[in-house]
């Protein structure tokens, strides 16, 4: 099995397999092992393969377009065109777009080849892949674990060698946690650096699109290919992208990490905190700087997002009342069909959200809770700014612990928004981050570092995430499937 991309790159341009051939390999791996994993909501072999026979004919012709003939999965929260996308919701069961998303129009013109649409919790809502309208995801690992969420499927995917690539969403976390989950490298793009254009969305002022490879250069590779200004979309940030790849053996020497107190607490498994500060160490002995920080509002990020997050949640999801689109559960009055098909179309935390967010947004309350919370996420903004004043990184936890059971926490809300307690503070200040693999547990289950970097230096935390891969042999590792 091909793994990456250097290596698909390298076998397509040197004809020694073709478009079609890789392809298949992919579809009958999925085939194979997808069964037990469930990573996929939607396989599309015969669009793969048409696909497929395109790019060998631009390869015969000398096309050298950076993903001509390579197999890719996209979450199922981005529009693409003629496929179902669903969100993982049966309200929008069986519902098909007429365009793609631009991320993934970006990937078709670079010339990938989709094999089909990942599984999501409910419109990206919840950490684990459990959410799911439709059936959990398991972790390639140990598949009586969860993936992490939202993004599970995409992460299990690319563990589970289905995909070399894929695109995932993080509004929370949802892709640097199901990276940690699955040990594979993820990046969470900042605010506005990818256009949300074909997003299905969620919480429109925390949303990006961001990228998973079992490298760090295939993941970089695929976030330089996506980025960029799009004027379909009125948050996308009109800056030069730099070529990711290029810078990315710069090295770490002279560079100033960020180690904040607040990111080493009571309750973290001991095995992720010792491999953290091992994998700190190792930067500092390629050459960086460590330097002890605080970002004191950190505490507070978890209750800032759970109240705006839910309430951009409850007016985005306000559309879905089964006239427009989606499934519809007829009655005889419209009321009674707007409450039907949304109660028999939305889940549990789906509903849980809107709940929360209606409440936040209601008379008398705004200026107590909503209010309240976007002020506080500026004090976490604030936080971010000082220290990148002093410091070029954050090097920091992913995760408290790796990859729960399934079933573990699905009865206890909080316990289970608490593992994204070192994602959601990046998110709410709307800088980038990346998971890069730093070890296993005694479990056998993968562990991960979180970097963050300043606005757009998406660069910086891609560099620094290769120094620290190429020092060390955990990428490397494969799940025994």
């Amino acid at each position: 099995m091909i793994e990456n991309l250097l290596e698909v790159r390298q076998k397509l341009k040197s004809k020694d397999i073709s478009a079609r051939e890789l392809t298949q390999s992919y579809l009958d791996r999925i085939e194979q092992v997808d069964g037990d994993i469930k990573a996929f909501l939607k396989v599309t072999p015969e669009k793969a393969l048409a696909a497929a026979d395109a790019a060998d004919k631009r390869i015969a012709a000398g096309d050298d377009a950076p993903l001509l003939g390579v197999p890719v999965a996209v979450k199922d929260v981005l529009s693409t065109k003629d496929i179902p996308t669903t969100c993982g919701s049966k309200i929008l069961d069986g519902f098909i777009p007429q365009y793609n998303g631009t991320a993934v129009q970006k990937m078709i013109d670079a010339g990938a080849v989709i094999l089909g649409k990942t599984n999501t919790d409910e419109f990206a809502m919840g950490s684990s892949t459990e959410n799911s309208g439709f059936y959990t995801t398991r972790n390639p690992w140990d598949t009586t674990r969860v993936p992490g969420g939202s993004s599970g499927g995409s992460a299990a995917a690319v563990a589970a060698n289905m995909a070399p690539l894929a695109l995932g969403t993080d509004t929370g976390g949802s892709v640097r946690q199901p990276g940690s989950y699955c040990g594979v490298v993820a990046i969470k793009s900042s605010y506005g650096r990818v256009s949300r254009y074909g997003l299905i969305a969620f919480a429109s002022s925390l949303d990006t699109i961001g990228t998973f490879g079992k490298t760090v250069e295939d993941a970089a590779h695929l976030l330089h290919i996506i980025a960029g200004y799009d004027l379909k979309d009125s948050t996308s940030i009109n800056e030069p992208v730099p070529d990711y790849v290029a810078t990315l053996r710069d090295g770490v020497k002279g560079l100033k990490i960020g180690v904040p107190e607040e990111y080493f607490v009571d309750g973290m498994q001991p095995q992720t905190e010792a491999a953290v500060r091992a994998a700190i160490a190792q930067l500092e002995a390629l050459g960086a700087e460590i330097h002890e920080i605080s970002l004191p509002h950190t505490k507070y990020a978890l209750s800032t997002y759970y109240l705006i997050a839910p309430a951009e949640a409850s007016a985005n999801l306000a559309r879905y009342d089964g006239v427009r689109y989606g499934n519809r559960k007829n009655e005889h009055e419209l009321w009674d069909t707007y409450k039907t098909t949304r109660g028999d179309g939305f889940g549990d935390e789906v509903k849980r959200r809107i709940m929360l967010g209606t409440y936040a947004l209601s008379a008398g309350y705004y200026d107590a809770y909503y209010g309240k919370a976007q002020k506080v996420r500026t004090l976490i903004k604030l936080d971010f700014d000082n220290a990148f004043e002093t410091v070029d990184i954050i090097c920091t936890p992913t995760t408290p612990s790796p990859a729960f059971k399934i079933g573990e926490k699905s009865n206890d809300p909080l316990q289970m928004y608490l593992e994204d307690v070192f994602t959601l503070p990046a998110s709410l200040a709307g800088v980038c981050g990346i998971n890069v693999p730093c070890g296993f547990d005694d479990n056998h289950l993968p562990i991960g570092m979180q970097i963050i970097g300043p606005y757009l230096q998406e660069a910086v935390i891609c560099r620094a995430a290769f120094a620290y891969e190429q020092a060390t042999e955990w990428h490397k590792r494969s799940p025994n499937l």
